[in-house]
């Protein structure tokens, strides 16, 4: 028994649950009488909706096909191998659920190790290896690919990356060592770090082939047998695969310091996974791919063991699994359908919300607004949004025709509301105003019409309390931009009745949204956390901290921006106005901040100012620095950093002690799907729980050991 073999069945003894992937083996004769070819196609059984995966039971299927191939190749019975995948899916890399379960640093070596041992034999063997990438490809299915000697790829595949650092890993399987020496440093640095790091941005078809990571792109329709047309070429000496001259100059040591430039603003050195690929695609530069390799099963396996791998593993399963179940939701049946739908107001917000039913609902949407300028206007902001997205054929002339006609505006809530299923107000964030209006409506809406509210932090009950039919009222509040953040909480006003609630979800779910279910409590969940953090911040400089080290002392967070940019892109005078709002609800932990008050008195519209000489990097704006009034408290970075995470502690302790959401998984799912929190960090409560201070605020961890954290 060979040592992969032995390092299989005692890996595959740890993965009890495994999905395994077959690695069938058939004969083909290729055209132009090239000779007999090996093909190995990846499939576990399952339709394209559960992606092949690799865990070590697949592996070791993987490495007795090539037992078979490496014979008849060291026999002459086979002119080449091919490798490619089921319908839709190539492969999709390690099975993450097995590397959730490890406890031994050995063990994940043993992983890492495994992998590189099975996919080494495709380059060692004595014919020529072909990978077709055929369907989605991510991670160790690149990879397998990454060690054939020629790779051809779809036109149709709608993803394919190396997502590893994204999630905490590094490419282990040879990614690191391999793509930096096939189509150079500076594209690899983009592949592995960039659009990992960028939400894990994926590749289509056609860049993987520009890239130079495929020799030949074909359409998808015969996909298959256009390869194998090219193999046949190519075995034949009538195709020659010419790829380009490594840089393994400057250019290779000026990506990987573009690369830690990539990582240094997205992750400020908090998360070490994208430092370590660096140094191991930095270390590829000589070509030698075995000491690559070793590096790969060390990162690898230190990585696993590590915090933030858990808590990205964590993260994508709130984003892929929880997301679609929400806790709470009532049964789907009680949902009542939706066929019309209104919107009160024509600003932006109301107008994006417009654009969004409508697109993914395509039923008619009616905005209504107090003067036809107004609505006028909202009605031609869908419009000219229809247009770009024509423009940029995202879609056809009928739709964007269809879409159009579907769209109106009026000024009678009566001649727009009267046959509404589901109707949103999306007016000034003031309770007088918003009663107001759910009056007017619920005046015209049938009976069955669900009214729902935009606010983001504003009791529900409140609002429904002056009504005859509080129980079909709901809150609905979407996140900045309401197009890129999925984040939908969905509120339970005290009368809400579980027909409204189910249509509400039902909704949700049209609409692409996560939706999570929270009690009606002041500012929810992302906007009361947010408060108190960017609060505590806010408490720091009024006391006499300067701006620069306050600002500085949560970059180890690696939030996507720092607190006095996201309140720029909030706008001071929302800022304001929630914290006056959760002021007003609890006075003991959530201050208003007199210097806040007085920018937006001011009309400033941030902090900063931003000019060509400086790069545009954010300066304290001087007229605000004017205004500024601190006492002489000054804290330092560690201090501020403590202060403002024991709040943020402290608020999600009550929180869940409050019922506002039904576990501390919820909380994260919506930090990170509604204020872009990383997902290295799982959210919040990983990093809180991982540096003690869960513990220290409120004598006790959120998570139970082994979620978002190796098991005990």
């Amino acid at each position: 028994m060979s040592t992969t073999a032995e390092l299989l069945k005692g890996a595959a003894e740890l993965f009890p649950d495994e999905v395994v992937t077959s690695a069938h083996v058939r004969h083909l004769d290729l055209p132009f009488g090239a000779g007999k070819f090996a093909l190995i196609t990846l499939d576990n059984g399952f339709d394209h909706t559960k992606p092949t995966t690799f865990g070590p039971g697949s592996l070791a299927n993987l490495n007795a096909a090539i037992d078979q191939v490496e014979k008849e190749a060291a026999e002459g019975a086979i002119v080449g191998v091919g490798v490619t995948g089921k319908p839709f899916i190539f492969a999709v890399g390690a099975d993450l659920k097995g590397v959730e379960i490890l406890k031994q640093h050995e063990d994940a070596l043993a992983i890492g190790k495994s992998g590189h041992e099975v996919f080494k034999r495709l380059a060692a063997l004595a014919v020529p290896t072909f990978a077709y990438y055929n369907g989605a490809a991510m991670g160790g299915g690149v990879e397998v690919g990454l060690h054939c000697s020629y790779r051809t790829v779809s036109k149709a595949i709608p993803a394919f990356s190396l997502p590893e650092v994204f999630l905490g890993l590094v490419p282990g399987w040879g990614g690191c060592a391999l793509l930096p020496n096939l189509i150079g440093a500076e594209r690899a640095v983009s592949v592995i770090i960039e659009n990992s790091l960028n939400q894990n941005r994926q590749l289509k078809g056609k860049q993987v082939f520009e890239l130079g990571i495929a020799d030949a792109i074909f359409e998808g329709a015969d996909f298959l047998e256009q390869s194998l047309i090219w193999t046949a070429n190519v075995l034949k000496g009538d195709v020659t695969v010419e790829r380009p001259e490594i840089d393994r100059g400057e250019a290779w040591d000026q990506a990987v310091a573009k690369g830690r430039f990539i990582a240094d603003s997205k992750v400020h050195g908090a998360a070490p996974a994208a430092y370590r690929a660096l140094d191991i695609i930095e270390a590829a530069k000589d070509g030698d791919l075995q000491a690559g390799f070793d590096a790969e099963d060390k990162a690898l396996a230190d990585l696993i063991m590590g915090g933030e791998l858990r808590s990205g593993i964590y993260a994508f399963n709130l984003v892929q699994k929880r997301a679609k179940r929400p806790a709470g939701a009532p049964d789907k049946s009680l949902a009542r359908p939706v066929t019309k739908v209104g919107v009160v107001g024509a600003g932006l917000m109301a107008s994006q919300l417009a654009l969004l039913f409508l697109r993914r609902l395509e039923v008619p949407v009616v905005l209504t607004d107090i003067d036809q300028e107004r609505v006028d206007k909202g009605v031609g902001y869908v419009h000219a949004e229809i247009d770009k997205l024509l423009a940029k054929s995202r879609i056809n002339q009928d739709k964007a025709n269809r879409l159009k006609g579907l769209v109106s505006g009026v000024l009678d809530k009566a001649e727009g509301f009267s046959d509404a299923d589901f109707i949103i107000e999306a007016v000034f964030e003031e309770i007088g105003v918003k009663q107001q209006v759910f009056a007017e409506v619920e005046a015209v809406a049938p009976a069955h019409a669900i009214l729902a509210t935009n606010t983001s932090s504003l009791s529900v009950s409140e609002m429904a309390s002056k009504l005859k039919h509080p129980e079909r009222v709901v809150g609905f509040h979407f996140f900045n931009p309401v197009a890129i953040l999925p984040l939908l909480e969905i509120v339970r006003g005290e009368q809400t009745d579980d027909a409204s609630l189910a249509t509400a979800f039902g909704v949700a779910r049209k609409l692409k949204k996560t939706a999570v279910l929270v009690k009606d409590a002041p500012a929810f969940v992302v906007n009361r956390i947010l408060t108190r953090f960017m609060g505590e911040i806010q408490n720091v400089i009024d006391e006499g901290t300067p701006v620069e080290v306050a600002e500085k002392a949560v970059e180890p967070l690696g939030l996507p921006m720092s607190p006095l940019v996201l309140l720029e892109l909030v706008g001071p005078a929302i800022g304001l106005h929630v914290s006056e709002t959760l002021n007003r609800s609890f006075p003991e932990r959530f201050t208003v901040s007199p210097n806040l008050a007085a920018v937006v008195k001011a009309g400033k519209r941030g902090f900063y100012v931003y000019s060509a000489e400086n790069n545009f990097k954010p300066e304290l704006d001087p007229e605000v620095a004017a205004l500024l009034k601190q006492g002489d408290v000054v804290l330092t970075e560690e201090q501020t950093r403590d202060r403002v995470l024991d709040a943020v502690a402290q608020e999600i302790g009550l929180m869940l002690e409050e019922g506002v959401v039904a576990e501390a998984q919820d909380i994260d799912l919506c930090l990170i799907t509604g204020a872009g929190w990383p997902f290295h960090l799982g959210g919040i409560t990983p990093y809180l729980d991982r540096e003690g201070v869960s513990e220290r605020v409120n004598g006790k961890k959120f998570l139970a050991q082994g979620v978002a954290s190796v098991p005990a």
